[in-house]
């Protein structure tokens, strides 16, 4: 495989990888601590990852408990549950918040998907992006003759298929997390 193939390949699987960690963020039914990974909270001022700040467990399967490392966060973390777009209620208990993850309906179910096929064409298009920046390096490249060239983008071309292949793999599986009930 060329050179050039398998340097787009290294980079539409981070794309790939991104994609994942973004699916990884989306509500399904069962409690993750996934999805706390885009909330920040004030931290002494600076936003702050939930993370960093806290550790999170998952008692039940629809319950994530956020034990802060310092008491006094347990207020910065509420609102900052509150002020995302989850659509949980947070509950204080003074040193920790429980989550309760409710049961999602079938309307929202659909919106998580449509939300999880969004996710999925932006990396569509990101690795659409490699390739053609991937085949315009080789054609500027003087050191490629003609089949060479041909040869290239044949096999960037089927690099690209394979990770638009394992999109669309990783997103049917998603897909059907979200609506299992």
């Amino acid at each position: 495989m060329d050179a050039y193939a398998l340097e787009a390949k290294e980079s539409m699987a981070k794309c790939v990888d991104n994609l994942r960690g973004s699916l990884s963020t989306l509500r399904t039914g069962r409690a993750s601590p996934a999805m706390l990974n885009g909330i920040q909270v004030d931290y002494y001022g600076s936003p702050t990852p939930i993370n960093q700040i806290s550790s999170i467990s998952f008692p039940e399967p629809r319950q994530l408990l956020i034990k802060p490392y310092d008491r006094n966060d347990v207020k910065n973390i509420v609102s900052a549950i509150n002020a995302s777009d989850l659509g949980l209620n947070p509950i204080n208990e003074g040193t920790q918040v429980r989550l309760l993850i409710p049961v999602l309906t079938e309307d929202r179910r659909k919106e998580i998907v449509k939300q999880a096929r969004k996710y999925a064409e932006e990396a569509k298009v990101a690795v659409r992006n490699v390739r053609r920046d991937y085949m315009d390096v080789i054609k500027e490249d003087d050191s490629y003759s003609e089949d060479l060239l041909k040869r290239g983008q044949d096999d960037i071309q089927k690099v690209t298929d394979e990770a638009c292949k394992e999109i669309d793999n990783v997103l049917a599986e998603k897909e059907k997390e979200i609506m299992a009930i």
